[in-house]
């Protein structure tokens, strides 16, 4: 090695970065203040004497709680069903370019979405009042089928039609929204293949606008489960009525009600996780990342394998589906 060699310094490792995290001292404080909080309701919910978890056990397994909870969840069922459908016709029909069945479409919105669903269950448990009989038959002529109202609708099928009725004109506007969601462009490839406008809602459409309208869908289930307790006004028995029963008779309003609303929650909470992951079913060939399920993000908290990030395939999808 001659001496210019020698002279010439080696280049030495650049010294390490020393990053500073960032401090956020007001988050801190704000779990500091919810800890608090928490701590003080724990508290009050073990040490209050008013609420009497011995009379709460007893309520949840009280049998007319339990049969409240079938009414419940049979009206939520049946009520979200003729939603469903009645919405999915009523957006049909006021997307159509025919004038009558969008006005008529509209009209039907319009009116039960502008008055109050206490109002319309009321209206046809005492529908007999307007009509003691309902018949069958040539219009303005001759009947060959004709049944009392109050036998045709008893207080059960009475509350059915008030919630689901009124629950169509709600799904109509969703539904309206997610298909209107969708580029029109699908809809012209898909007439121009040959595809009927029935085909082209069916297959192409309403699977696309799925991914919008099945987040608002949930909430309204969501909502029809706690809007049941309304049907109180007409005398049927479901699980608010029930615990309403046994307060009114044994004067333990707070330790019932607790109950109760303890199935409420058990209820929505099954009711949100299966929203959850119907909403991940449809996300999946949509541009953007899959919400990590549960199960996935406790195995990041423990240092597992990350949720999949955008644009990484979707299992299920390999031949060529990405997020």
């Amino acid at each position: 090695m001659n001496s210019s060699d020698q002279g010439l310094a080696k280049p030495g490792r650049p010294e390490p970065i020393k990053a500073v995290p960032v401090r956020h001292p007001g988050r801190w404080a704000g779990a500091l203040v919810v800890l608090v909080l928490a701590a003080m309701l724990l508290h009050a919910l073990i040490y209050n004497p008013a609420f009497k978890w011995d009379v709460v056990r007893d309520t949840m397994q009280d049998d007319t709680i339990i049969s409240g909870i079938g009414t419940t969840l049979e009206l939520t069922l049946f009520a979200m069903l003729m939603g469903v459908v009645g919405g999915v016709l009523l957006a049909i029909m006021r997307l159509s370019p025919n004038p009558l069945l969008s006005g008529t479409a509209w009209f039907y919105i319009w009116v039960f979405r502008g008055t109050p669903v206490l109002v319309q269950l009321v209206f046809w448990n005492t529908l007999g009042s307007l009509w003691q009989n309902l018949s069958v038959g040539i219009p303005f002529g001759p009947s060959f089928w004709s049944e009392n109202t109050n036998t045709l609708i008893p207080t059960f099928t009475a509350a059915l039609l008030g919630l689901g009725l009124n629950e169509a004109a709600y799904m109509a506007e969703i539904v309206r929204g997610g298909i209107q969601s969708v580029d029109e462009g699908q809809s012209e490839a898909a007439h121009a293949l040959g595809m009927s406008r029935a085909a082209t809602l069916r297959r192409i459409v309403l699977p696309q606008a799925m991914r919008v309208i099945i987040p608002p869908t949930g909430n309204e289930t969501i909502s029809m489960l706690k809007t049941t307790s309304l049907v109180q006004v007409i005398s049927l028995t479901e699980l608010f009525t029930a615990g309403h029963d046994i307060y009114s008779r044994t004067f333990q309003t707070i330790p019932v009600l607790v109950a109760v609303s303890i199935y409420y929650l058990i209820m929505t909470s099954i009711l949100t996780v299966g929203q959850y992951y119907i909403e991940r079913h449809y996300a999946r060939g949509a541009n953007r990342t899959l919400p990590p399920t549960p199960l996935q993000r406790v195995r990041r908290l423990f240092g597992g394998k990350p949720a999949p990030k955008e644009h990484d395939v979707v299992p299920g999808l390999e031949g060529g589906g990405h997020v």
